[in-house]
């Protein structure tokens, strides 16, 4: 067996591990669906869950008893984009103030929206979406040269040691969040001049190469993660230069000793499956070297809107009216104990 078959191989371990614990948890009940609008949006796990408790005028926490995994719904009172945004973000101050969770401590004041069927329903700090695992979309572009002598090189980038995550980690040559207001080529194009300095003349030529989707769970909470990929060949003699004071360093690597880095403990974990499918369409990685090729190309691209389809008692009342949770026994939130009838819930005597 090759040294990258046994790499991969160990990438598939850690992929499956991290799906049996999803699959463990919801039936533990130790992640619970985070439903917004009826809409199930992130997941929640038990620890994040006995802080959210506090704060009944905010979410809705059903038990497991009632329903098959129990939930965590954000109050139906709140009726629009801005008042779930608004009364979300002073629990969220709250939390980080307490200084109970890690990922808080990296607030940056930037906002991803929170989706369901493409429609935004509220936006969320950047640093707070591994709590609720909301999903998260990003983009990366893979800058790669055809050497004459040493064949197809990628560049990579150094973090900066000052990055609240993943500092000092090697990662892809440009990559970035996609923050509320931004669409996915504007980002690719942003991040591209900001992290490499990398002019309108060549940024042109970028290329879409799809996507990629996984999941990862570290301390900081939960990552289910969607990456648009671009690629996007460079001259011999272009060489990156940081702008924005986030990047320490760039390395132009051989297509193998790319492979060697990104499976060691200096690389950046959530950008490896970036690098391995830019290799595997490129014909670097193929079946031929992994046993395990196919089971790798699909958790590359896990199916994630598998695990959002939670639906609410409350839609299954519309066809089961008796089923309504205006029970306090059912549910700590205070908007279905004394609840009007503009919610369509009966009010309480």
């Amino acid at each position: 067996m090759s040294s990258t078959e046994v790499k991969l191989s160990r990438l598939l371990i850690l992929a499956q591990k991290f799906n049996n614990f999803y699959l463990s948890g919801i039936h533990k009940c130790d992640i619970r669906p985070f439903v917004v609008e009826g809409q199930q949006v992130g997941l929640i796990k038990s620890d994040v869950l006995k802080h959210l408790k506090k704060y009944p005028e905010v979410f809705c926490i059903r038990a497991c008893e009632q329903s098959k995994q129990g939930s965590v719904e954000l109050n139906p009172a709140f009726r629009d984009y801005n008042e779930r945004t608004e009364q979300l973000e002073k629990v969220l101050r709250i939390l980080r103030s307490e200084g109970l969770f890690p990922a808080l401590q990296g607030w940056r004041d930037e906002y991803f929206e929170v989706k369901a069927d493409c429609r935004a329903l509220l936006k969320m700090e950047r640093a707070a979406t591994p709590l609720f695992g909301v999903r998260k979309y990003g983009v990366d572009i893979n800058g790669y040269v055809r050497h004459p002598t040493l064949g197809l090189c990628i560049w990579l980038q150094q973090r900066s040691n000052t990055k609240e995550t993943w500092p000092g980690k090697w990662d892809n040559m440009v990559g970035g969040g996609l923050s509320v207001g931004f669409g996915i080529k504007e980002t690719a194009i942003k991040e591209a001049a900001e992290e490499a300095s990398i002019p309108s003349d060549l940024v042109k030529n970028l290329v879409s190469a799809g996507c990629v989707s996984f999941y990862f769970e570290s301390r900081q909470g939960l990552f289910p993660n969607t990456e648009y990929v671009f690629d996007l060949e460079l001259p011999l003699d272009f060489v990156p230069q940081n702008a924005d004071g986030e990047v320490q360093a760039f390395e132009l690597l051989t297509a193998k000793d790319c492979v060697e880095r990104v499976f060691t403990s200096d690389f950046k974990t959530t950008s490896a499956p970036v690098v391995i499918d830019f290799l595997i369409r490129h014909g670097h990685i193929t079946a031929d070297d992994v046993v395990d090729f196919t089971q790798i190309v699909e958790l590359l691209h896990v199916p994630l809107q598998s695990l959002y389809t939670y639906k609410t008692r409350f839609e299954q009342s519309i066809k089961q009216p008796q089923f309504l949770p205006g029970d306090s026994k059912n549910c700590n939130c205070e908007i279905f104990q004394k609840i009007s009838v503009e919610n369509g819930h009966k009010k309480s005597n």
